[in-house]
């Protein structure tokens, strides 16, 4: 009988310790690090108000962030990424492609349920860029020319009308979907929306009509320590 006794409170000293051990696990600050690959495009429209018609490009991103925990299973995920978009128009007999790269800092809130044996996640947030360097190649019946995006808000009289010229700053919106296993390891699909007007203002035109927004989607492979 004593025996007995004992099997059960050790088995239920054991059940506490792993209701602990998962508790003091779900509680605590970890950190991430991921990477991937991204299909980017610009959608917008043209200095006549006519939709662009681009193609997605592909691209990659790396990275940290950081999962600290709110409530239970809820998170915030602020991030540091590098991370490359763009887009291609093909016409007749020219090609164009936006190459462009930027420091972006994702700003998630996360949902996380126990499934099987690790978690699947959910989240959104709104996410600040940076343009730190870009390329516009162009490919036509002259050869090619491939120029540096110059990154500026209003584009003067005086400079360059043959540069290529975009706003720095981008500001948009992200969702996630993903699945962390128990070692850490986890895989996320993920989207983005751009909501700022990339194209500049351009003093001594009227009437331009042209925006550009980043936009695309990509699929990441982190580690959660």
């Amino acid at each position: 009988m004593k025996i007995k006794n004992y099997s059960v409170l050790l088995l239920l000293m054991l059940l506490v310790s792993i209701a602990v051990a998962q508790s003091s696990e779900e509680s605590r600050t970890r950190f991430g690090i991921l990477a991937g690959v991204n299909f980017q495009n610009l959608t917008g429209s043209d200095a006549d108000g006519d939709k662009l018609t681009n193609d997605m490009i592909t691209g990659f991103h790396a990275g940290v962030n950081v999962q600290i925990p709110i409530v239970p299973e809820f998170y915030f995920q602020p991030g540091l990424m590098f991370s490359t978009k763009g887009a291609e128009n093909n016409g007749d007999g020219f090609s164009a492609k936006y190459k462009l790269a930027y420091i972006e800092v994702p700003m998630n809130f996360v949902y996380k349920a126990s499934l099987g044996t690790g978690y699947v996640m959910v989240g959104f947030g709104p996410y600040v860029a940076y343009g730190v360097m870009g390329t516009l190649k162009f490919e036509g019946g002259d050869g090619t020319t491939e120029m540096d995006i110059v990154f500026q808000d209003v584009v003067e009289t005086s400079d360059n009308p043959a540069l290529p010229y975009l706003k720095a700053i981008d500001v948009g919106a992200n969702i996630l979907a993903g699945y962390e296993m128990s070692s850490g390891v986890f895989l996320q699909l993920n989207s983005q929306l751009g909501m700022l007007d990339l194209s500049p203002e351009y003093k001594g035109i009227e009437n331009d009509k042209s925006s550009l927004k980043n936009t695309g989607f990509g699929l990441s492979l982190g580690y959660r320590f």
